[in-house]
């Protein structure tokens, strides 16, 4: 299975260099960003915005891409291999705001000779920290506990209501160990977790020693031992319904799932049919296979935690991952290598 990983540029790599721009790039952004990064973007490019934040459809995605030098999409927009086959000759960067991929067509991109960049590393302890918020929310049955006091039912403290699990000393299977899973372990040893891990490669020993992490080959036997399996996985083909029906079969009536990844590394029904049934014990959910679109029984269900895809949701994140995007169209408009160059199909 890959690892959850951003591609980097590397000394050795096929970089295709671009002409220098004359004058100020044609940029489009395709959300609203934050205001610093909006009136740099203003200051240095030819931009056009999109004030109302309206997600754009594809085809109106595709005019811009007719018209601008450098196209700025985030992981909610799907950059296919058709638009990138009737984009405009002028065409040269697709400037992505955020460290997924996945909503890119990369192959196609190559085809053109379209430079790809993306923003890895920015959002690595904010997901961390909301990963960790979800750990504790569904063992400890916060959301439950929150619509008690909303509904106005609580008659008081009572020693057998609302009873959850103490994290400390349970085992947390990580699954994709790149730059979020770290973060996680680092912060799950201060909680006293047990942490056994999955990954495309073995990290070094010394890591493994650091946070008292041991090294699962096999996915399946660490979703059998895990108390809680948080996921960390880019999407890709290989992890597409990584946790299948027979996966969430094999987990402990009383372990969590935890997902602050990608939805579609889910399978959601199969996950739906195993909560509502008990057949584990909860989920803590930030992405969905279907976004913004909510699964109504996942509403409906008391032992879940749910959240709109807010793991990367601070200002402090989202204003680096906007300088990340700036610099890398002005090292691209300036005739030199973006620093933050996807490789994935440019090898």
């Amino acid at each position: 299975m890959p690892a959850a990983h951003t591609p980097s540029v590397s000394p050795g790599a096929d970089y295709r260099p671009t002409r220098r721009i004359e004058g100020r790039p044609r940029v489009f952004v395709t959300r609203r960003l934050l205001p610093e990064t909006e009136a740099r973007m203003a200051e240095l490019f030819d931009v056009t915005l999109n004030p109302d934040d309206r997600a754009l459809s594809q085809d109106e995605i595709r005019a811009a891409m007719q018209e601008a030098h450098v196209l700025v999409p985030t992981v909610t927009d799907r950059i296919d291999a058709d638009l990138i086959a009737s984009a405009g000759p002028q065409l040269g960067l697709i400037a992505s705001f955020g460290a997924g991929t996945d909503h890119i067509d990369l192959a196609a991109a190559r085809a053109r000779k379209i430079l790809v960049t993306n923003t890895p590393g920015v959002f690595t302890d904010d997901t961390a920290d909301m990963t960790m918020s979800l750990i504790i929310a569904v063992s400890r049955r916060l959301a439950e506990g929150g619509r008690v006091i909303r509904s106005g039912d609580w008659a008081g403290w009572a020693p057998s209501t609302l009873l959850g699990h103490r994290i400390s000393g349970k085992r947390l299977g990580i699954i994709g160990m790149g730059r979020i899973g770290q973060a996680v372990a680092h912060r799950a040893r201060a909680f006293g977790l047990e942490i056994v891990y999955h990954n495309r490669q073995r990290l070094p020993e010394a890591f493994e020693r650091m946070v008292g992490a041991r090294y699962e080959a096999d996915v399946d036997t660490l979703v059998r031992e895990a108390d809680i399996v948080t996921l960390h996985c880019p999407s890709t083909p290989e992890t597409h319904m990584l946790m299948d029906a027979r996966r969430i079969a094999l987990m402990k009536p009383e372990a969590y799932l935890v997902n602050t990844a990608r939805g579609d590394v889910v399978d959601e029904n199969a996950l739906i049919e195993a909560l509502q049934s008990g057949r584990i014990g909860g989920a803590g959910l930030d992405v969905f296979a279907h976004e913004p679109k909510i699964d109504p029984r996942l509403l409906a269900l008391g032992n879940v935690s749910l959240l709109p895809h807010m793991g990367s949701a601070t200002f402090e994140g989202r204003t680096a991952s906007g300088d990340k995007v700036v610099a890398n169209i002005r090292f691209w408009a300036d005739g030199h290598r973006p620093p933050d160059q996807v490789l994935e199909g440019w090898a």
